[in-house]
């Protein structure tokens, strides 16, 4: 998978794609919770397979850290590490840009997945768009 920081609206377009189509047609979670505020200023993240959009992510840089949001793996696509990948990919542009933590609301179900990449959960947990999710970070090196 070839990850790109999004730098014209096409790169954007393929993101919110992958976007609307695990979260909001896979997990039914509202457009307008879905595309917010954020999108405007976060920095984002696709993953190709060839010319096919199959991953998608979203940066927030926030106060002293780097808020890891949005990441989604086409169904068909997932089983691949691309979600390690396009996480990696998130992290090593925050220590590029001088962070040292990362944070994320995990969806409950996937909060193994990020335990095994190195996050730690620090909150209880709590409803996000009708998912249960928990909070979690991690101290980048």
């Amino acid at each position: 998978m070839n990850i790109i920081k999004v730098d014209h609206d096409k790169q954007l377009e393929d993101a919110y794609s992958v976007r609307q189509t695990v979260f909001i047609k896979e997990q039914n979670v509202p457009p307008d919770i879905e595309l917010d505020e954020h999108d405007q200023t976060a920095v984002h993240f696709v993953g190709y397979n060839g010319d096919q959009p199959i991953a998608a992510s979203r940066l927030r840089l926030v106060d002293d850290y780097g808020k890891l949001e949005r990441i989604c793996v086409l169904k068909e696509e997932r089983g691949k590490q691309y979600g390690v990948q396009i996480i990696h990919h998130m992290e090593s542009y925050l220590s590029e840009q001088g962070f040292k933590k990362s944070k994320l609301n995990a969806q409950k179900h996937a909060e193994d997945f990020y335990k095994k990449i190195g996050y730690k959960t620090i909150s209880g947990e709590f409803m996000d768009a009708g998912i249960p999710h928990v909070t979690m970070v991690k101290e980048l090196s």
